[in-house]
């Protein structure tokens, strides 16, 4: 028979739907992948999706990648891993699992001398692949099953029966591979059939059934549990005369959340260890939104892919995950799916199957997201949506206001995911910029409309850093659907203002009540708002009840909705008469870090009409000012950070090709940051004022990351978040 027949027979082994160790999404397992041209044999290099091979996992997560010690350089930018021959013959690289002969699995040496599970090269084969997975080199022969392969006969080749359980190859010479022409890889991996209702994500299991119970508790005493949010409140100074009137006295309320869960429930354990042993916590639906223009190709997408597969391994097997790429159009590469061991090999497969071509239509690859998230069947506690992008949307931006910098075009994101009353989603958006190029004017607006943050990520080497940072936060949500509730106690008093940054308050129309719309937070992670009220003359009584503080959240696991009181009103004293009394060094802080956010935005407003001197002279005032505070004065660190801050972004303002390149992205990611309190990446992430956000988990996740990065040009101090409460003793 001639070489057609033997592939046809090749083609038709190769149809046989085996149980593998390792298998591609659905949406692209029969799309031809483009390579970049194969290295020669000498030169061996792991493909971006063995680098990103799975771990087992440990006790304490869900599986990290293993490293080694020694980088080589590759073709993609990345310094990837030697693999040595005797360490490669001892275990398979694409199921990660042990190769000894006798063992029950067949064993397959390249003509390149790699070898594998007999099993898991020939899946391999089976969906398109003819080159070798660690070193790429285009194979003459392939390794194929015969479709009469069963346990009880064995396998069959050209009519001679083998038994499955000894070391045996089948190989078929393979024609010369047909001319690709590159530019049809962007074409077909996009246009291949998607379903036309994104309701295929995989079932949920083992979630609580618990549902709209309420626990209304008057007795706790918040701020003594590691279960439950503590609260505290600080008025700006201890007593007010009572012959004495006071406009816009300050009372911050400062809220932080707990540790571990408020009620014991059955929830997702880390590791897969019992409840009592490890920290339990809220599973995750994750979309994530990839740029894959024809701008990141080369190191660029290398260090993308190889940021995601920190995001995959770092995922938990209750957690789903859903990969969408964008160019000229969006492609769902895979429904949500859980990250089970099978489930992140499908992920990594598909996420190093991305070239990059085309343009960038973010605007679709949110509507993609949208209709992810939507149309979903089942739903997990916790659900984000990262988008990750190095250009400006080529398709859909038209800048308003005549070129106007200030505002972008909402019509980026689909009205179903803004952050009000009225939208059916509330999934934030946690928008990356990347390099110098990115609108970040679009992407600021995207995540600031739908609650989420917006990070500036300036240099190629801190991508996983930012990614690490982000789903730190995200796997470790322990508060959910948070407001705050706010009330006079006192009959004559009038509540004038609530400062609480991006999140939304109401007050009542008698101004007595308020309320604010905190939603999330983080383990751990801490918020400040500061109201003013305005308190009359009072000669009746020597001691002034200001306000009582009510937080009522949703358990995220348990969806009990639970309702805490502060365990003590806000109150002053009313002496006849006082003498100087000390500002609260608590308040004086979130002072400070109001103005300068306030300084910030008004410098932006100025360096986009082109008037740089005016914004280098708003921050210098805003230094000058915040110097002679009480807190700054006393050397506070959070008070050093804005400094700093402000100092940084002078830098950035000097004139229009500094504030073009870098500033405006750099001030946007700063003012996210303010607004959400939350951290956010900027620069190197490593020293701004983003620190004075992070929380605990945040901090574990980037320094696990740092260790794992290969060709910093600088070494990285570890992270460590800045703020702690309580507060320091006032002076009396």
């Amino acid at each position: 028979m001639g070489g057609g027949s033997k592939w046809s027979k090749a083609k038709m082994a190769l149809g046989l739907k085996l149980n593998t160790c390792l298998y591609v999404p659905r949406t692209i397992e029969d799309t031809p992948v483009v390579a970049s041209p194969p290295p020669q044999p000498s030169a061996r290099r792991f493909s971006d999706a063995v680098s990103l091979s799975p771990t087992p996992p440990r006790n304490s997560d869900y599986g990290r990648v293993q490293m080694p010690t020694t980088p080589t350089p590759s073709s993609s930018g990345l310094l990837l891993p030697k693999h040595s021959s005797k360490s490669s013959k001892k275990t398979c690289a694409i199921c990660l699992a042990s190769m000894k002969p006798g063992h029950g699995h067949a064993i397959f040496t390249a003509e390149c001398s790699h070898t594998f599970h007999f099993h898991c090269i020939t899946s391999n084969v089976k969906h398109g692949k003819q080159s070798c997975p660690v070193c790429r080199v285009k194979w003459k022969e392939i390794p194929f099953q015969s479709p009469t392969t069963n346990k009880s006969q064995g396998v069959r080749i050209n009519n001679v029966s083998l038994p499955q359980n000894d070391a045996w190859t089948a190989v078929q010479r393979l024609l010369p591979p047909p001319r690709v022409d590159i530019n049809r890889h962007i074409t077909s991996l996009f246009n291949t059939m998607e379903p036309g209702v994104f309701d295929d994500d995989e079932l949920i299991s083992d979630q609580p059934t618990v549902t709209d119970k309420t626990s209304t508790s008057n007795d706790l005493t918040v701020g003594h549990s590691a279960g439950f949010i503590e609260v505290k409140t600080y008025p700006e100074v201890s007593a007010v005369p009572k012959s004495v009137s006071h406009s816009n006295f300050t009372v911050l309320i400062h809220l932080k959340a707990p540790v571990t869960y408020g009620l014991q429930h059955s929830g997702i354990c880390e590791g897969g260890l019992p409840l009592q042993s490890q920290t339990c916590r809220a599973p995750v639906d994750l979309v994530t939104l990839l740029d894959v223009s024809g701008s990141m190709a080369g190191t660029k997408l290398a260090l993308l892919k190889r940021a995601m597969g920190f995001v995959i391994q770092n995922l938990g097997p209750s957690d789903r995950l859903s990969v969408i790429a964008f160019s000229s159009t969006a492609r769902r590469l895979f429904p949500l799916c859980k990250m089970t061991d099978n489930g992140r090999l499908e992920a990594l497969q598909a996420v190093n199957s991305l070239s990059a071509n085309g343009g960038t239509n973010i605007a679709e690859g949110l509507r993609k997201a949208a209709k992810v998230m939507t149309e979903r069947k089942w739903r997990n506690p916790v659900s984000s949506i990262i988008l990750f992008s190095d250009g400006q949307d080529t398709y859909t931006v038209s800048r308003p206001n005549g070129g106007n910098t200030c505002t972008a075009n909402p019509s980026l994101l689909p009205v179903s995911m803004h952050l009000n009353e009225d939208s059916s989603l509330n999934i934030p958006v946690h928008a990356f910029g990347f390099g110098a190029d990115h609108d970040a004017v679009s992407m600021h607006s995207i995540s600031e409309t739908s609650g989420g943050t917006f990070s500036f990520i300036e240099a190629e080497n801190v991508i996983q850093d930012a990614f690490a940072q982000c789903i730190g936060g995200l796997l470790s949500v322990v508060v959910q659907e948070l407001h705050v509730e706010v009330e006079c106690i006192n009959p004559m008093l009038q509540i004038s203002s609530i400062r609480s940054g991006s999140y939304m308050s109401n007050l009542a129309s008698d101004k007595r009540k308020g309320v604010i719309e905190v939603g999330d937070l983080y383990a751990e992670e801490e918020r400040d708002f500061l109201v003013a009220i305005d308190i009359p003359v009072d000669g009746s009584n020597d001691e002034m009840s200001l306000l009582k503080i009510r937080c009522i959240y949703k358990d995220p696991i348990s969806k009990v909705l639970l309702t805490l009181n502060a365990a003590n009103d806000v109150k002053i004293q009313r002496p006849i008469l006082t003498g100087p009394l000390a500002i609260s060094m608590e308040v004086d802080k979130q002072r400070n870090r109001l103005q300068s956010a306030e300084a910030i935005a008004e410098a932006r407003v100025a360096a986009e009409h082109g008037d740089f001197a005016a914004a280098v002279s708003v921050l210098e005032n805003c230094r000058r000012k915040l110097s002679e505070t009480v807190s700054a004065r006393a050397g506070d660190r959070l008070c050093v950070l804005l400094d700093a801050e402000l100092r940084e972004m002078q830098e950035r303002m000097t004139n229009l090709r500094v504030y073009e390149t870098s500033g405006r992205a750099y001030v946007l990611s700063g003012l996210s940051s303010h607004s959400w309190q939350r951290a956010t990446s900027r620069g190197d992430s490593t020293h701004s004022m983003s620190q004075a956000y992070l929380t605990p988990s945040m901090v574990d996740m980037v320094n696990q990351s740092q260790t794992m990065l290969f060709g910093s040009p600088y070494p990285r101090s570890p992270m460590r978040p800045t703020r702690s409460f309580p507060a320091r003793p006032q002076p009396r």
